[in-house]
């Protein structure tokens, strides 16, 4: 069987996560997010080129998990697809525009210091949802604001 790959997108959360519900009523996060650019030289250094920004969304329980557990600065890796459409820009001009969806997202272990809990599986139908009450996701709950992060592995 084939491996299934996906398009991955890393960086930093430029803007704060706003959490809203679409039409439906699902969750949807959308951040502005940061990719630092290098170039390499001829003797094997780096120099830092622009940064660019792009916009970054989630849905449904990734958005909300994501909502809660990211603040601005943060480093992250995404797994995803890059989503293409046509808008029409403040001036009524039809404009291109690309948003990067993330179905699946965390902090970067490369460059995030963080905690792994690893707690006894005490049920059967053990999730990452534990422990985590419905209010914690709402957008009005309190987000972590540190840059470091507290993840939990199952």
């Amino acid at each position: 069987m084939a491996i299934h790959t996906q398009e991955s997108l890393s960086g930093f959360i430029a803007s704060e996560p706003h959490l809203s519900f679409t039409e439906r009523g699902d969750a949807r996060l959308f951040v502005k997010i940061g990719q630092e650019h290098y170039r390499r030289e001829d003797d094997g250094s780096f120099t830092q080129t622009e940064t660019t920004f792009h916009d970054l969304v989630a849905f449904r329980k990734t958005a909300e998990r994501a909502h809660q557990r990211f603040a601005k600065g943060d480093k992250f890796v995404a797994e995803g697809y890059t989503h293409h459409y046509d808008r029409t820009d403040d001036n009524g001009q039809p404009i291109k525009v690309e948003e990067f969806v993330a179905k699946k997202i965390g902090h970067d272990l490369a460059r995030t210091r963080y905690t792994v809990d690893r707690p006894r599986r005490a049920q059967e139908h053990d999730s990452l949802d534990a422990g985590i009450e419905d209010a914690a996701l709402s957008p009005d709950a309190p987000r972590r604001t540190s840059a470091t992060a507290t993840a939990v592995v199952r």
